[in-house]
């Protein structure tokens, strides 16, 4: 390990049952200190399995992993010290209160409120109005920021976020990914997980991941450039037999929905005659075609193909 590496992953794998199904299949990856990295993928992807075992709640059966120096295997009890943990359910106490949840955390790790709460002060200001009410009570975006500020009261080193913003509204997830920036310029290490896409493009550095496999690990800025070839959006009123027609088109290599539009590269040079005529033959006439500009999306759905 580097002396800039927070987090070491080497050729982990984790497997689950009789049926000896491959969550995480020889994943390797490091994440350097200060760094905010993610760990993009769909639901089922591994991204939970890995954050298990790097936070010493799973053995992997394969592979080695440490945190800040420590392998997790042999160091776990140092790790849980030095580490905050936010999981992907809500899993604070729903019958204390704010203040009581925050308070119990704290004392858990040796400390009080009061000693680290210039760490959690521009987020507890928003919760301070419902210090007294139960945590269960609370609505999404605030359950969200109340289980950061207790996986932030003990001041850890490195902070692991499995799918923080899942099933929150959008004001609150760009709420909270501002919460991250003002985090990581406090010098803390940060691990995050996302099946959002458009998330990933906040992060220093990411790595994509399905069915347990890393497909690729590099800055979103260098992603979107190692895509190749035209991508082209188009549009139609008749969305789902634009869809159908199009990939009946023997020219078109990769078409799926994105947003309002069909995203579609094609095998050779496009030809906009052709296609539009193609599609006339096909019953779809008014439709809006114009080059598009590759996203961190585009390229993983590329990655997937190939």
């Amino acid at each position: 390990m580097s002396k800039g590496d927070a987090i070491t992953v080497n050729q982990l794998r984790k497997i689950y049952g009789k049926d000896q199904f491959v969550a995480v299949d020889d994943v390797s990856f490091h994440v350097e200190k200060g760094e905010l990295f993610g760990l993009i993928g769909p639901d089922g992807a591994g991204k939970t399995s890995i954050f298990r075992v790097l936070t010493t709640l799973l053995l992997a059966e394969k592979g080695t992993a440490s945190v800040e120096g420590y392998d997790v295997v042999k160091d776990y009890k140092q790790i849980r010290k030095i580490i905050g943990y936010m999981p992907g359910r809500f899993s604070l106490y729903p019958d204390l209160t704010v203040s009581e949840n925050l308070s119990f955390f704290a004392a858990v790790f040796g400390t009080t409120v009061a000693e680290n709460y210039h760490l959690i002060a521009d987020i507890y200001v928003q919760l301070e109005p419902f210090k007294d009410r139960r945590a269960g009570k609370l609505s999404g975006g605030m359950k969200q920021k109340l289980a950061l500020c207790c996986a932030l009261i003990h001041k850890p080193v490195v902070l692991f976020l499995d799918e923080p913003t899942t099933g929150v509204d959008p004001v609150s997830r760009k709420e909270f990914w501002g919460m991250l920036k003002r985090l990581k310029a406090q010098g803390i290490t940060i691990l995050v997980s996302t099946p959002y896409m458009d998330e990933a493009a906040l992060c220093d550095r990411i790595a994509l991941i399905q069915h347990g496999k890393i497909l690729s690990v590099d800055t979103p800025g260098n992603m979107v450039k190692q895509y190749l070839g035209q991508l082209y959006a188009i549009k139609s009123d008749q969305t789902y037999e634009l869809i159908k027609a199009l990939r009946k088109y023997s020219e078109v290599l990769d078409c799926y929905a994105f947003g309002d539009y069909t995203h579609v590269s094609f095998k050779n040079v496009f030809e906009d005659d052709l296609l539009r005529s193609y599609l006339k033959t096909e019953g779809i006439n008014h439709v809006d075609i114009k080059p598009a500009v590759p996203t961190i999306e585009d390229y993983f759905i590329k990655l997937l193909k190939s």
